[in-house]
Order: structure tokens, then C-alpha cells, then sequence
């Protein structure tokens, strides 16, 4: 890891670690979940969420660091389309690179099953968040009132560059240590 990544609290991409989300993960996604959210997923809905991976219907991943979950990301996959249904990351490690990764590695698996778009909500008040959307292409297409708790906003964000060359060249340069080839392959089952 570079000094400059070690000054601004980046992860070393080379120990962090992506693999399928597992029930045997839960334990550790459950505190994330429960801090990141102020209505967080149940055990069993993310059981549930498994089970459509299973089948195909879903994609979920966990960043492990030193053999420890700091974070997760999911798809939903509608036809020709790719749906984040969630990215979190542990508070001890946000603002270090793992969303980035997990939503390029989540993108790359969109990608290679033959997504055309990607598409999120995000809460109108999470501007970090809508920042790091946007890096990968994301562009807001709406807003869904009061979709938070029946509170907040959310703005509907989409990507629709997924099928070009030039969105497979952006995913490289956000992160380097994405999975290659063999590695997505691997991540994909």
C-alpha cells in the first residue's frame, strides 16, 4: 500500500477480498446492516436473498479484510437489467475504497451476464453516496417520494453504458484490483 493510501485511510486492495455472500457471513452483515440503515434488512430477508441467488435472480458479495466482513452489495437482475439493491460498509472502513470496489465488482458481474443497464435508489440527503454513483456513470432519472421510511426521498439514479467498451475501460481506472477475468468468473458463480 502506497503512503498516500495509508494517509487518506484507503484499504490495500491487494488484502481486501470479494467473494459471494454466504449465510455463514450473516453474523457479520447483520451489525453493518443494523447501522447503516434505519430500517434494516432482517436475517431472514437476506436469507431469502440467497436463496434467489441461488436461483440465479440475485447477486450478493461480501469484502472481506484480514478474513473479516467490512462490507456488501447485492443485484437484482430484471430481464436485460441490473437493480443495486444495496452497498454498506462498516463504519471503521467507509471512505476507503471497499463501496467502490464492491460496486465495480458488482458492476463487472452485470457486465458479464449480459446487463445492458444498471439502475438505484439513493437517499436524497446521502450526497457521498450520489458522488460515488456518479463516478461509474450513474445519472439521476427521478425521484421517488418519500421512499425512505416514508420520510425521505430517494433519486432514482441510472446507468446505461454497461454494454459499451469505453464503461469496461471506467470500471478499470476506479479500480485496478477489480477481478480479473478468471477471478469475476469465480465471483460470478
Amino acid at each position: 500500500m502506497s503512503a498516500l493510501a495509508r494517509l487518506l485511510g484507503r484499504v490495500d486492495d491487494s488484502l481486501l477480498t470479494i467473494e459471494p455472500m454466504r449465510r455463514r457471513h450473516l453474523a457479520a452483515v447483520m451489525p453493518i446492516e443494523s447501522v447503516s440503515y434505519p430500517r434494516p434488512w432482517s436475517h431472514n430477508i437476506f436469507q431469502a436473498e440467497i436463496e434467489m441467488m441461488r436461483r440465479g435472480q440475485r447477486k450478493y458479495l461480501v469484502a472481506r479484510e484480514a478474513g473479516r466482513v467490512v462490507g456488501y452489495g447485492g443485484l437484482m437482475f430484471v430481464v436485460d437489467d441490473a437493480h443495486v439493491t444495496n452497498i454498506a460498509v462498516a463504519a471503521s472502513h467507509r471512505r476507503a475504497g471497499v463501496a467502490t470496489r464492491l460496486l465495480c465488482e458488482l458492476a463487472w458481474v452485470a457486465i458479464d451476464r449480459g446487463c445492458q443497464t444498471l439502475t438505484l435508489e439513493v437517499r436524497a440527503g446521502n450526497t457521498a453516496a450520489q458522488a460515488l454513483y456518479q463516478q461509474f456513470g450513474f445519472v439521476p432519472a427521478g425521484v421517488r417520494a418519500k421512499y425512505y421510511e416514508n420520510v425521505e426521498d430517494a433519486i432514482v439514479m441510472w446507468c446505461n453504458d454497461l454494454a459499451l467498451p469505453e464503461y469496461r475501460d471506467r470500471l478499470r481506472l476506479l479500480s485496478p484490483e477489480a477481478a480479473p477475468s478468471a477471478a469475476r468468473s469465480r465471483i460470478a458463480r
